[in-house]
């Protein structure tokens, strides 16, 4: 198996957890590429397998079956020690001892890497000079995951895996990681990410990822994702009895490739706003339904996640 111009490269990857009679499977076949330099975005619900990937990938877990290589090593080869000193991890939680100073910890990972960026440098990188000096218990939890960040990056690694980092960031926060790992892939590094924030895969990643009960359903970037759906508009709306509805009926519409009704609220993916909208309109009217609201807006990520899946990205964090 070639691994030219390849970070990441997984065969037929397959995970299977066993507890007493239980078994689970997490990975069912998982084919997944990741190229050098690039920012991939890894997506997936609780438990569609995502996570166990990335720990595969960074030796935290060992397939069950299949094929995986980082940075045309393969774990448990004799190569464990080259291939930690090339890639960097910032897991979904960190725990650092309560009395040490955010300066002290840094350099004592610093001392581990034996190389890389100065403390100095890690600490500019996440905005976190004020903090030098501060104990860990005085940290707020962003702080802590810039933190986090900051321990990932500091032996400047070739591949760098973050997993979901901005979770709990404010938006200034979060902005100004992104802008740190804009920084890092310009260097020629990659960045295999997840996050449940759709707004930041699309801002971020160069491609991205679909997991769904361990199997990889779509990949591309998001521009080739979104226009994956047919269309490009989503027209919402809502009424005021929802029993007017008819899914199958609104599918009939002109220029309508998908129809979701939540909660009350209709989603209808699109071709052209003024093809659908005036026949829907219409068709409204002669069942009598009232229209409380009606947007328009442009196709997203979360769209072509929910086409896929059947569910929003976020609901399962949410419950």
């Amino acid at each position: 198996m070639k691994s030219d111009g390849l970070a990441i490269e997984l065969r037929g990857l397959r995970k299977v957890y066993t507890r007493g009679k239980k078994t689970t499977v997490a990975l069912d076949g998982l084919d997944l590429e990741v190229r050098r330099g690039e920012v991939f975005g890894l997506l997936g619900q609780n438990g569609a397998g995502k996570t166990t990937t990335v720990e595969i990938c960074e030796g935290l877990t060992q397939q069950t079956a299949g094929e995986a290589r980082i940075l045309g090593r393969c774990w448990r080869t004799g190569m464990d020690q080259e291939i930690r000193a090339r890639i960097g991890v910032c897991l979904q939680e960190t725990r650092f001892f309560e009395k040490q100073t955010v300066r002290e910890t840094l350099q004592l990972f610093a001392a581990c890497q034996g190389r890389g960026c100065s403390v100095d440098d890690a600490l500019a990188l996440v905005s976190l000079q004020e903090k030098a000096d501060a104990r860990q218990s005085q940290l707020s939890g962003g702080q802590r995951q810039r933190l986090a960040v900051a321990l990932a990056m500091l032996g400047e690694p070739e591949l760098l895996f973050l997993d979901e980092p901005t979770t709990g960031l404010d938006p200034q926060s979060r902005r100004q990681l992104w802008d740190v790992l804009r920084a890092y892939q310009r260097r020629g590094s990659t960045v295999l990410l997840t996050t449940h924030y759709m707004e930041e895969a699309q801002v971020l990643c160069d491609r991205i990822g679909i997991v769904d009960h361990g199997k990889l359903i779509a990949l591309g970037s998001p521009q080739e994702l979104i226009r994956s759906l047919g269309a490009d508009t989503v027209v919402e709306f809502s009424v005021g009895d929802v029993n007017a509805l008819d899914e199958g009926a609104m599918r009939q519409l002109p220029g309508v490739q998908s129809c979701e009704i939540r909660g009350g609220k209709v989603t209808l993916t699109v071709a052209l706003v003024h093809t659908t909208v005036p026949p829907l309109l219409a068709w409204l009217a002669q069942r009598g339904a009232e229209l409380l609201e009606l947007a328009t807006r442009h196709a997203t990520l979360e769209d072509v996640f929910v086409a896929r899946t059947g569910r929003h990205l976020r609901e399962e964090e949410s419950a």
